[in-house]
Parts: structure tokens; sequence; C-alpha cells
């Protein structure tokens, strides 16, 4: 690895090599230039009545971390934001932001953004049917954030699968967030920061790994230096393996993310980004409910019953301009733009228990296949730019910031025709008509699987027109101001102003007639925060934020209302007015340890009111009737506890509540998907200096799966549709071969537990949690 000296001290040409540990001859001739005069007064001093003993010069070099955030030696902490909205370090702001860096993505052996996220204090996954992306759907302390998905501050719309070989570092900003991030954000949300090309470094970096479940992966990292003003990167994933546990259901996964970095002058630089990825599964649903009422409980011998046929498909393009211009020393612009299209197709196959009759007449339990499929296109366009200016007012200093934003998504949403020619196997009763029909049983009376259970169904799928367009315009105003009033106190405010177009467009595929719905509105939210520097390493914070969920907001749930989708009546859009959520925070942050430690605590409250309501929220009398509250205490440590020991610790004790409803009996209720409690432990140990071992656990309490932003399904205090709690461990470990070269080896689920991570509200499909892993990566650098 080349490091560039700044030029504002040495000449672009002179090079550091430390990227293995290893001074370069010049840098070594360097320093014996240096101690040249103290040698050859020692070597004077040897006829002297006394001998002059130099003290030992040790020289230690840290691998040099290209993220621009991190913070240098402390590879699981970092130091600031990659939003350049966040004028100060993390520690020094007033808001409950997680940052997870790439070596703690690497060390963990997750790649997945859902199982990344997962992990993380305060997020339950939830599921989706037809127009929702299966697995990539995230709950925020109880609030849906699945649209709330952001690469680089600008919103990523597409419900696609996403991937980790690009992320420098993710931030995950908890608690309503529209100042920041505009429409929806009702309980915070998630930025990916993506790896740039730089002019300070050359490097190749090579991963390949191997592991159980015929899991195989080639990740590449390679930055160039081509002249001094000009610097390209590359990163490349190849992957494919079983889902563990579950074969024959797989994952595939292709990715190119392409960066080129061009510096016009020392104050002016542009970067030109290209990311793709082309994903591919045959998706696994896990298991589904069993028994009724109250008692109904995930079925524990649920076997894979994927389809030949089935499939879940996501194609990313997208790309990006970025420029930074240094104004003056005390004005800086930077501005983003992005064109990205992207492709999300399924057919997959869920399972529910139904009873069965038997050719005597006799009855059992058993489970039978239904279909779920959809497709979307999404293409977007985005672009921001920040007006940063620092300035000094009445004796006080600012750090004044203006932005401008303008969106056009558009997403096209459309089915599948599907055909199952498989023969049935079993009568099924159908609990609408109350008769028995044929049907395709995946187990038996026994609870075994059957013979040939993943070719049952013989599927013809064929690709239908589009049945909806979803169409959305945004032009967003902001303004922000961080103020140091006192040497101890300062203020942040920020005001965003958000004006919509909203479109809707359904076509009936039998007649083709297309039916159009529009509306326009304009959000105001705001975010004021207050700190207080108790001590040069810790701070006291307290902060008010709002956000706006609007009416049909989801653009992958159509006029399923009961998904986010848009609210219709007596044929036109809802009268309903926007979801409005506020958070009121109390927190505190702590830099031990020479900055290498970071120890933070929140106690916060989100209330959530003019709650669209009903089956489908469009009955009526059920428009903005529901309010609901999240409060609790989240918990924090992150960085070096010593040289030897690295952590990443997180806790969340939550609580929630249905305040109004208007069904009556709703009130007091907790709310559906929703954990009360959760942690996350990280700890990375370096045994001698090229050994460090290492392990992960997470825990997450039960949950009662249902609708979002409505009561859970409970009865006299017992869930419906109950996911139960669990923990799971995983270990790690890893050695440095030499310079150049370096092993990790990681278990997953290492006692091989059982778990769920959501359900969907009927329980006939439950997500499994994947089965033991073990994965070696031998990490290769040039």
């Amino acid at each position: 690895m080349k490091q560039r000296i700044s030029s504002a001290k040495q000449p672009r040409s002179l090079r550091l090599r430390n990227g293995n540990g290893a001074l370069s001859g010049a840098a070594l001739g360097l320093s014996a230039a240096m101690l040249a005069p103290l040698t050859a007064q020692a070597q004077s001093s040897e006829d002297a009545a006394s001998q002059v003993t130099m003290p030992v010069v040790k020289v230690q070099s840290t691998r040099i971390d290209p993220n621009p955030n991190a913070e240098v030696g402390v590879p699981y902490k970092a130091k600031t934001s990659g939003d350049a909205r966040h004028t100060r370090p993390l520690a020094e702001t007033p808001q409950t932001i997680s940052v997870i860096t790439k070596e703690a993505i690497d060390d963990s052996g997750a790649t997945s953004l859902t199982a990344i996220l997962d992990a993380q204090p305060g997020i339950t996954l939830g599921t989706g049917e037809n127009g929702n992306a299966f697995g990539d759907r995230y709950i925020i302390r109880g609030q849906e954030a699945r649209s709330d998905v952001f690469v680089d501050g600008l919103r990523d719309p597409g419900m696609t699968t996403r991937e980790s070989f690009a992320i420098e570092q993710l931030e995950i900003s908890k608690g309503p967030n529209s100042s920041f991030a505009g429409r929806g954000t009702a309980g915070g949300a998630i930025n990916a920061i993506t790896k740039q090309a730089t002019l300070d470094y050359d490097f190749t970096r090579l991963g390949t790994g191997v592991g159980t479940d015929d899991y195989r992966r080639i990740t590449l990292d390679a930055n160039k230096v081509v002249t001094d003003e000009l610097a390209l990167r590359v990163n490349a994933l190849w992957g494919d393996e079983d889902v563990p546990g579950r074969a024959p259901a797989s994952r595939s996964r292709k990715g190119l993310a392409l960066s080129a970095f061009y510096e016009v002058s020392p104050t002016l630089g542009i970067t030109l980004d290209y990311y793709g990825l082309r994903a591919k599964d045959a998706p696994d649903l896990g298991s589904y409910m069993v028994g009724s009422g109250t008692q109904r409980k995930p079925y524990n011998r649920a076997p894979v019953y994927v389809q030949e046929a089935d499939f879940l498909k996501s194609n990313v393009d997208t790309v990006t301009a970025r420029v930074k211009w240094d104004i003056a020393p005390a004005t800086h612009l930077t501005s983003s733009t992005r064109f990205g299209q992207t492709q999300n197709g399924y057919v997959v196959t869920g399972a529910s228990a139904n009873t069965i009759r038997a050719a005597d007449g006799s009855t059992y339990t058993a489970a039978t296949l239904n279909d779920h499929s959809g497709w979307q296109e999404v293409s977007y366009f985005a672009h921001q730019t920040n007006l940063r200016h620092d300035t000094s007012l009445a004796g006080m200093k600012h750090e004044l910031i203006g932005s401008v934003e303008f969106t056009d998504h558009k997403v096209d949403k459309g089915g599948y025709s599907i055909v199952n020619a498989g023969a049935t196997n079993c009568s099924a009763l159908n609990a609408r008509t109350g008769a028995y029909t044929g049907a395709w049983c995946v187990t038996d009376a026994n609870g075994n699987a059957v013979n040939g259970v993943n070719s049952l169904l013989d599927r013809q799928i064929t690709k239908t027109a589009r049945t909806n367009d979803w169409h959305i315009r945004t032009v967003a105003l902001s303004a922000m101001d961080t103020v140091d009033i006192t040497d101890k106190l300062s203020a942040f405010g920020g005001l965003r102003l958000d004006r919509f177009d909203w479109s809707l467009g359904v076509t009936t595929l039998a007649t083709g007639v297309r039916t159009a719905y529009s509306y326009s509105d304009t959000l105001v939210n705001s975010h004021l925060g207050l700190t207080y520097k108790l001590t040069p390493q810790g701070m006291v914070y307290a902060s008010i934020a709002s956000a706006a969920d609007i009416n049909g907001g989801e653009a992958d749930a159509g006029t399923s209302s009961g998904y986010g989708g848009v609210v219709l009546y007596n044929g036109s859009v809802a009268g309903a007015k926007p979801e409005k959520s506020k958070n009121l925070e109390l927190g505190s942050k702590w830099n031990l340890f020479d900055n290498k430690l970071l120890a933070t605590a929140a106690v916060f409250q989100t209330t959530k009111r003019d709650v669209m309501e009903g089956a489908n929220y469009d009955t009526v009398g059920t428009f903005n009737t529901g309010k609901n509250r999240v409060h609790g205490v989240e918990l924090g440590l992150v960085g070096n506890i010593s040289d030897d020991l690295t952590t990443q610790l997180g806790a969340a004790f939550m609580k929630s509540r249905v305040l109004e409803s208007a069904t009556a009996s709703n009130v007091g209720k907790v709310l559906s998907n929703f954990a009360d409690k959760s942690a996350f432990a990280q700890v990375k140990y370096r045994v001698v200096s090229d050994v460090s071992v290492g392990s992960s656990a997470k825990y997450e309490s039960s949950r009662c799966a249902g609708q979002p932003d409505t009561a859970a399904g409970i009865t006299n205090g017992i869930c419906s549709q109950l996911v139960p709690s669990y923990s799971t461990y995983d270990f790690f470990a890893t050695y440095r071969v030499n310079k150049n070269l370096d092993l990790r080896l990681n278990v997953l689920n290492a006692f091989n537990r059982d778990y769920y991570l959501a359900a969907y509200r009927s329980g006939s499909f439950v997500y499994k949690g994947d089965a033991r892993a073990v994965r070696l990566t031998l990490n290769y650098e040039l």
C-alpha cells in the first residue's frame, strides 16, 4: 500500500510504503540521515571515560484504513459521519447514530445488509407479500423503514437485495429524521457510505472464501493512483452458496463498483461512480405457524419446500457524480447527482398448515403450498447540493448549511401468471367454502416431508403486464446551523420543506383500463439539539425532531394500503393527512481512552399520531385515527478497551403502546412486529501480534406478527402469532501469515440454534434464521 504525503508538505512523487508494516527504502534512508549526527556522536564518545547508551527507537506501523471517516488505529470506531451535513464528530452529535465499520462487518462474517442490520439493537425484520421485497425490510424502533435506506445521503428507492462488498461504513440514525432525510424516517434511517477512489494510497486486496453449504465468495478492492490528479478504484464480487441448513435453497451474487476521482485543483474534486449488482436466489420462506388461537407457533420440523422454478432476482445499476469544492477557506460546496435503475422480480412458494382429509375419511394437519409473486421496475433521479459556510455572528461560531434537493422516482409494478401443472397429492379443507379440494401437501400425516417435495408444483411462469405505475417528484429546501453559544454549550437547528407531487396509475389487465390518482402536498419538519460539554471527553445532549409519512408513500405497495400503499375512498385519494412523528431524546456520549472508545447512552420517546388504521387502512372512520408511542433506553460501547481488546456493544430496552385507535379494544396493546429487548455484542482480542480471536452474540425478544403501525393480535395477554425470542452466537479467529496474507475463520450460529426472524401477519410463512455455517476467508494484499 502506498501513502501519499500531503502536497502542502511534500511533492506528490514522494511515497511511503506502509500498508504491510514495512517502511520503504526512501523512508529508511530519511530516518538514517536524521540519526546520522547522533550515530557519529556516539562513535566518538567510545574513547571517552563514560559510554553513552542510545535509547531504542521503535517504529510501529498500522494498516492504513482508506475510510476517511475512521478513527485512526481503532478498527470498529468511526470518528465522523459520511454525510457532510453532520459537521461535528459523532461523539458531539446530539442524536443516536450507530456506525458499523467495514472491519466490524468483515469480522462478523455477515455479507448481506439484512444480516448486518438484523443484529443491531432496536432493529427487527419485517416480511412482505407480492410487491414487497422479501426479507429486505427493516423496522427501526417499531416503525417501518423499508423505504428509508440511503446511499451516500441519497434515498435508494429500489426494493432490492442489498450487499456489503462496496460499503465503507453503515450509519443508522435512530429516531424521526425528516429534517435530514425528507418524507418517512419515522423510526430512523439507514445510510450506506460507499468506497471511493482516493489519491492517497495504492492498494490491491483480494479476498477468497470457502465454507460449508458450498459457500464460495471472491472479492476485490483495488485503488490505483494513475496520475497526481487521477485515481481509480474497483470493487468486485462473485459469490454463491446454499442457504445454511436449507438446501436446495440458494443465494448467488455478482457485483461491480467503479469509482474515479479527479482533482481539478487543490480546492476542487470530482468523483464519478458506478454500482451494479446481480442477485439471484432460490428463496426459502422458512417455516409456518401451526396450532390455533393463542397456541399458534412456528413449526420446528418444516421441510425445505422451495420449488425448482422459484426465484428472487434483483438487478441494480446506478451512476453517481459528486463534486466537492472549497470555494473559500470557510465556504464549501458538496453536490451529488444520481441516476439509477433497479429490477426486482420473484415467484416464491409459501406453506401453511391446513386440515387434510385422508382416504379413509380421517383428518390430520399438514402443510400445503401457495404462491407469492411480483415484479418491480424502478428508475430514479436524485440531486442534492449542500453549501456550508462557517462564520462568526454575535461573537459565536456558526456552521451554516443550506441544501436543495430534487428527486424523481418512478416504479412500475406487475405480476406473473402461474400455472401449477403438478398433480395434487392431498385433499385440503377450503376454509371459505368448507369443501375439500385438491392441494399439494409437503408433509404427511406424521409430519415427514413427502417424496419429491421440491418439484411438486411443476410451475409454468409467464410475466404479465404492468398493473401499477407509481411516481413521485419532490423538491426540498433545508437550512441547518450548528452554533457554539459558549465554550461548553452548542446548539443544532434544522428546518426542511418538502414539496411533492404524487401520482399512481392502476391498470385492470382484463380490460386494459387505467385509472389515475394524484395529489400534492408540502411537508415541514424540524430538528433541534443542545449539547453541553461536561469535560473535554464527555457531553450530555437533548434533542427534539419530527418526521412525516405521506399517504401512499411506499412505492412497492400500490393500493395495498395495509402495507403503506395509498388509501383510496369513493374512487379518489382519501383525504388523509400525513402521519406525523416526534422524538424526544436525552443522552450522553463519552470519548474514553484517548478517543479510542466511545460510550453512549440515550433515553428516548417517539410518538406517532394521525395514524391511518383499519383492515387495509381504508375503512370509513379510520383515517388518521391512530396514535402510538415507543419509549426506551439505548446503550452503546464501541472502540478499543485496550490495545489488544476491541469491541462493539449495544442494547435497546423499549416499550410500545397504542394510545388511540378507532378500535377501542386496541388501546393499550403493544405494536406488531415489535421486539422490546434486543442486544448485540462483538468482541475481538489480539492473543499475540499475528493472532486474534473473537465472538459475537445477538439477542432479540419475542414479538407478535401483524400489520405495521397497528396493535398486535393479543387476546388475554397472549399473542396469536408469536415469533419466539432467540439468541445466537458466532465465533471468529484471524491469523496474519505474513505481511501480505491473512486468514479469517468464522463459525456462524455456532450452536446451530433454530430461530425465527419475522412472521407474516397470517402466519402462512415465518422466516427462519440460517443454520450453522463455517467459512474460511483468505485475504491477500498485493
